[in-house]
């Protein structure tokens, strides 16, 4: 898990769905409830995607990429995979998800931020946003995390995001369990889109957690954007970045529950050298 769910393994900055200023990350998951991260993500379930970002970084990035900024790193999970072929530095604002990043990869430098108002003056081979691109709930947040990627890219390097369209995304539902060290973890995961409120979907996590047969219940709801095809489209090109794009289907297929489709898509930029 983290993911596994797409309960996105730390994703991160704060807002409500009307995209007010930015604050401390509210969500249970990311936090307090972040140590269910090791009962819920085997390690190599990031394989499969770790290694086909690292495959189209290659493909398309015009050097020989050596260092990578990774903007809502989360728990750390891809990092594992990351390190092998970057020099890494992670960004994210839940201090839950930071504190295990930072245990289990003391090597990579972690920086609490807002991926919308970062500035690190410097710039990396490669920016990646594989988990958390969701998190920014409206256009005028797209716009400012698309800056903050290009601001810390070099010219020929690539911009990688992992997102969904509106065009192909749908009510879903998955279930993750977890079970060691007398500790029981269920979550359980519903994406619904509102019709009340256009360009977003809600995710809603219900954890069960039984110690020694004891069971405690945690809700959380998050608040997501999600953007047709066209809007992905002009954000890349209103940073003069020269887009490709990949589908990632099938990542979360053994979690959905009944008949259900999970499309991704993988946007790639090319920051022009000029």
């Amino acid at each position: 898990m983290q993911h596994r769910p797409n309960r996105v393994r730390g994703k991160f900055p704060s807002f409500s769905p009307y995209c007010p200023a930015s604050g401390s990350a509210p969500w249970k998951a990311y936090n307090e409830l972040a140590w269910t991260e090791d009962w819920l993500a085997d390690p190599a379930s990031y394989e499969h995607e770790g290694e086909r970002y690292i495959s189209l970084i290659l493909r398309y990035c015009t050097f020989f990429p050596e260092t990578m900024l990774h903007l809502g790193s989360g728990a750390g999970g891809l990092d594992r995979i990351f390190k092998r072929h970057f020099s890494v530095t992670g960004v994210d604002v839940s201090p839950g998800m930071l504190a295990k990043a930072r245990a289990t990869h003391p090597e990579i430098e972690y920086i609490e931020a807002d991926m919308r108002s970062l500035r690190l003056e410097q710039q990396f081979d490669v920016v990646a946003i594989p988990d958390s691109i969701d998190y920014m709930v409206c256009l005028e947040d797209l716009r400012k995390a698309m800056a903050t990627a290009v601001e810390h890219v070099k010219p020929g390097g690539v911009v990688l995001i992992t997102g969904k369209t509106a065009e192909t995304f749908q009510n879903n539902n998955f279930a993750y369990t977890g079970d060691k060290d007398g500790i029981h973890v269920t979550l359980l995961e519903n994406n619904h889109v509102p019709s009340q409120r256009p360009n977003t979907y809600e995710a809603t996590f219900v954890y069960l957690i039984r110690r020694n047969g004891q069971l405690t219940m945690h809700t959380d709801q998050h608040v997501l954007g999600l953007f047709p095809q066209t809007r992905w489209e002009e954000a890349f090109q209103k940073h003069g970045l020269i887009l490709h794009q990949s589908t990632l289907d099938g990542l979360y297929d053994p979690y959905l529950l009944g008949e259900g489709e999970y499309p991704m898509q993988v946007f790639l930029g090319v920051k022009n050298r000029t």
